[in-house]
């Protein structure tokens, strides 16, 4: 296996000789990063340590990280450290970060050091601002190694991104959207790597290459870091092997594309035995819903650099590393609107479940709770949503419409004073039962309430979350479910309404996938189950950034156990004011 360093290299180097990056590895595994939020001079966007994508955070299963964040730009922000459960005894949610929820934004001119503790994570995972649209340009790969002295269960490493560009400034495409209730502008292109790829006609120069040897074979990390798109990825003539997925093993898949929701990330192992020439690795929009969507695809070159000693003849040679021939397109890229592949491509998804990485899957549920999933309306008379005249867009889980609160829930919480901040009386069931994902339902399914609800769990309780699409508005969608402070297992999914008597007779409970964010089908349903040992406040919400804006979001609280070690602890002196 090679391993490589592809993954922002030059940008690395580049920071160091600008002193604008600190890191300090001290003994004790313990690791100290500065990130430096700013306006860039070229392009005017708002990045950590001048550079898009941003800086790769390295480190081995258990050590602790210490990020210290200086907010020099015009915006509030705050970072997430997505598929970092935060697990110690006793808990750190404090540091987990989405704005009101675990802590108040950080302000210009400010700073805030967060504790990042790497517990049963192994894989990729990443970091991303979680304060309105910011993670746009504000995010950046998290490798976490096995602890030292191990190994992969698989060789390794090497890195990729797949991200969103905007042409204009993120924020003002946000305030526009909130301004007008309505659908925000679509991006302007997909980079991988921070490049859009020579299909778009801005970046045929600069086209993202990855360089391989024939006879390798290497491990590509993949995160969806894009607002408002899911993926398909593929590369061409070439098989991908998953072997992770969201900081988790999974069994080998052996696929020719896979598919990504945003917040996903995957390990994929990528072996270059193919004629030696160049490839496109290209990724283009999954869509499942009629709304409008950007039609571009985003390339990167695979790039064979050993020719000459390859087993093929000087003719070929000559032939097939020719500079001027062009890459080769993926055939077996799926379709914008294939829900089929999408589908069969995350019931293949397995856990490792071996004897170094056992699972713990809960079998018998204290607390279940079913969560419709909609696309809905708020009626109001001065703006237009572009379904409805006077309607805003909306989205609402259990038909509740998620209301941003003006603090941090999780210091209100701790301090008992949750008065006038939220209410803990989120529904465990829809508040109306109907025909989910049928056609032609009554308008008045489609109007959601408001509020800042959330549900209470005791710790150590078994949870089970079933997810159930609609079709309310005729918008069905697919929906990427995400949850903070956890991974849970996808035990069950499937088409049309969840039967709450029969479908968990299928439900598998020997290797569900361990993740942190899934696809809810459209017009579908899936399962999850986890088990509340991680106490504190935990934001769920789906992870299409124009949804969470509409308000697809609730939290869960998790109740402190019975003991010190089974906790949260205080609050850091140094949290930032709202």
């Amino acid at each position: 296996m090679e391993k490589m360093e592809v993954m922002f290299r030059f940008l690395v180097l580049l920071l160091m000789n600008e002193l604008l990056l600190c890191m300090v590895e001290s003994k004790g595994n313990i690791h100290y990063y500065d990130f430096l939020a700013d306006f860039t001079k070229l392009c005017r966007m708002l990045t950590v340590n001048g550079s898009f994508p941003g800086l790769v955070l390295r480190a081995y299963r258990g050590d602790t990280v210490y990020v210290n964040v200086h907010n020099q730009g015009n915006y509030n922000i705050t970072i997430h450290w997505h598929g970092v459960k935060q697990v110690k005894q006793p808990s750190k949610a404090w540091s987990d970060g989405p704005e009101y929820i675990t802590q108040c934004p950080i302000q210009p001119r400010s700073n805030f050091t967060y504790e990042i503790i790497f517990s049963t994570e192994e894989g990729t995972v990443w970091w991303h601002a979680h304060s309105d649209w910011s993670r746009a340009t504000i995010h950046g790969a998290i490798v976490v190694l096995p602890r030292q002295g191990t190994s992969y269960p698989f060789p390794g490493p090497d890195e990729e991104e797949i991200t969103s560009w905007f042409k204009r400034d993120v924020m003002e495409i946000y305030n526009e959207a909130i301004e007008t209730g309505g659908e925000p502008q679509l991006s302007d292109a997909f980079t991988i790597n921070g490049q859009p790829g020579d299909l778009y006609p801005c970046s045929n120069e600069t086209t993202y290459c990855l360089p391989v040897q024939y006879g390798k074979t290497y491990l590509l990390r993949i995160v969806n870091a894009i607002l408002n798109e899911e993926l398909f990825f593929s590369v061409a003539e070439h098989n991908l092997t998953i072997v992770g997925t969201d900081g988790a093993y999974t069994k080998p898949i052996i696929t020719n594309y896979i598919m990504l929701t945003p917040g996903q990330t995957m390990d994929v192992l990528l072996t270059t035995n193919q004629s030696p020439r160049n490839y496109y690795m290209a990724a283009r929009t999954f869509i499942s819903s009629p709304l409008p969507f950007h039609h571009g695809t985003t390339t990167g070159i695979l790039q064979y650099t050993n020719c000459c000693h390859s087993p093929f003849s000087i003719l070929q040679y000559t032939s097939c590393c020719n500079s001027l021939l062009s890459p080769l397109f993926p055939t077996t890229l799926p379709n914008y609107k294939d829900e089929a592949a999408a589908l069969t491509f995350i019931r293949r998804l397995r856990s490792l479940a071996s004897k170094e990485y056992p699972i713990d899957v809960p079998k018998n549920i204290d607390t279940q709770i079913i969560m419709t999933v909609s696309l809905t309306l708020l009626p109001t008379p001065e703006a237009s949503c572009g379904r409805e005249i006077g309607d805003r867009c909306s989205a609402s889980l259990n038909n509740i419409s998620w209301v941003m609160p003006y603090t941090a829930i999780l210091q209100c919480y701790y301090r008992h004073m949750e008065q006038n901040i939220f209410t803990d009386d989120f529904p465990d069931r829809p508040p109306y039962s109907y025909n989910y994902t049928g056609g032609n339902l009554p308008s008045s399914l489609s109007v959601a309430s408001q509020g800042t609800k959330v549900k209470v769990v005791n710790y150590n309780e078994a949870v089970e979350i079933v997810f159930q699409g609609t079709n309310v508005g005729g918008v069905g969608d697919n929906h990427p479910m995400h949850l903070h402070g956890y991974n849970f297992y996808l035990v069950g999914i499937g088409l049309g309404n969840f039967d709450n008597e029969t479908d968990p007779k299928n439900f598998n409970l020997n290797d569900p996938p361990y993740v942190n964010t899934i696809g809810v089908p459209k017009n579908g349903w899936a399962a999850i189950r986890f088990r509340a040992t991680n106490p504190g406040v935990w934001f769920m919400h789906c992870h299409l950034e124009k949804h969470i804006t509409w308000g697809m979001n609730m939290v869960l609280i998790v109740r402190n156990g019975s003991t010190a070690a089974s906790s949260i602890l205080p609050p850091p002196a140094y949290m930032p004011f709202c």
